[in-house]
């Protein structure tokens, strides 16, 4: 079973379903945040799945876990949690940055 093509489908999932409530059930900065979230947990969700087709489960990974770091402080401050948490987002950013570059490394390594 592979967990990281599993856990990048249920990232997708979420992603949409956070997306989705950020235009259509919440409002102000929430909105913002779960848009945000949405739409970057989204890409990496595909990225992960196209790294796993390169063989790349490293940055597949990083994208995946990246992906929900980045994606779930937004969703939390969305949903109550306090500002501060914002500052976890930044981390969840550095971590799809290196799986990007990871990915870069392992392409001009022929995977």
């Amino acid at each position: 079973m592979n967990w990281i093509a599993i856990l990048a489908a249920m990232s997708g999932a979420l992603a949409v379903g956070a997306g989705a409530f950020g235009a259509h059930g919440a409002s102000g900065p929430a909105a913002d945040w779960l848009k945000t979230g949405g739409q970057y947990q989204l890409i990496h969700a595909v990225a992960a799945l196209v790294a796993l087709k390169m063989t790349a489960k490293g940055p597949a990974a990083l994208f995946v876990i990246g992906g929900l770091v980045f994606a779930g402080s937004l969703y939390l401050m969305a949903l109550g949690a306090p500002r501060w948490f914002g500052a976890i987002t930044p981390l969840g950013g550095l971590l799809l940055i290196a799986g990007w570059l990871w990915l870069a490394w392992s392409a001009t390594r022929g995977m």
